[in-house]
């Protein structure tokens, strides 16, 4: 399907953007490079946790590597629970609003 085209697209673009050859990302991942090629190749989907460690790697987002784009990102991360709430509130809020 055409997820995963982009999924072997964007692990070869990230992959090519630092220099590595095949066979180094899959050092990197402790891996074979056929497993590498098979991603590329769209043979295979590289399971969670390769996910989790290409982002790392390529100092990039799991959504980068899936192809998932977002319109807006906002970062929680250090807020209160209760601030968390009235951003959900304040996007809830803003959403109804914008409704035709």
């Amino acid at each position: 399907n055409g997820r995963d085209s982009l999924i072997s697209d964007n692990i070869k673009r990230l992959r090519e953007n630092m220099g590595l050859f095949q066979a180094a990302l899959a050092r990197k991942l402790g891996i074979t490079r056929a497993s590498v090629n098979a991603w590329e190749m769209e043979l295979s989907s590289p399971t969670a946790v390769y996910l989790v460690e290409m982002a790392q790697l390529f100092h990039t987002t799991t959504d980068d590597i899936l192809g998932l784009t977002a319109e807006e990102q906002i970062s929680l991360r250090g807020m209160t629970e209760q601030e968390k709430r009235l951003v959900y509130n304040l996007i809830d809020y803003i959403s109804e609003r914008n409704k035709p």
